[in-house]
């Protein structure tokens, strides 16, 4: 696909959502998380904005701390709860030995920032939300191939105003 993200070399993006059709009833699931895993000399930079930002790790892409390379970086429904689904990723990147290393031969921290929307409720159950879980399982789909657009992903439960 052209002009897809993915058209850069190295990029890999994977995407899980959960929506069901009780989420037309405000009872089911309507909510995901996107991951783009980074080539490993990728450099990240962050500009944060909004009345109530919902991130995680961006502190560390100030060009004035140690870290400047990121492993991945995952986008997630579920407001501040779905910072979570970056745990998933964090933890299967680990296994595999990618991350910042920190000691011994495996022992690396990855690193990962992570950006949420408010999607909570808005189509589905508050209680319904991006997890660990969730980001794992993105991370397990990712690949260089096309990126599906629109609501999926961390698009899923997506809103602007009252428009879907």
């Amino acid at each position: 696909m052209t002009g897809s993200i993915t058209d850069v070399a190295g990029i890999l993006v994977g995407q899980h959502h959960r929506i069901d059709e009780d989420a037309a009833l405000g009872s089911g699931w309507a909510t995901g998380t996107t991951v783009v895993l980074a080539p490993p000399e990728t450099v990240g930079a962050v500009d944060v904005r909004g009345g109530a930002p919902g991130t995680r790790e961006t502190d560390l892409l100030d060009p004035r701390n140690m870290v400047d390379r990121v492993h991945a970086v995952v986008l997630s429904g579920g407001s501040a709860f779905g910072l979570a689904a970056a745990d998933g990723v964090m933890v299967r990147l680990a296994s595999a030995g990618v991350g910042f290393p920190v000691g011994g031969p495996g022992e690396v921290v990855p690193i990962v920032p992570a950006a949420v929307i408010f999607d909570l409720g808005r189509g589905g159950s508050f209680g319904k939300r991006p997890d660990a879980a969730m980001g794992n399982d993105a991370l397990v789909v990712a690949n260089d191939g096309p990126v599906q657009q629109g609501c999926v992903g961390a698009g899923t439960g997506a809103r602007a105003g009252g428009l879907k």
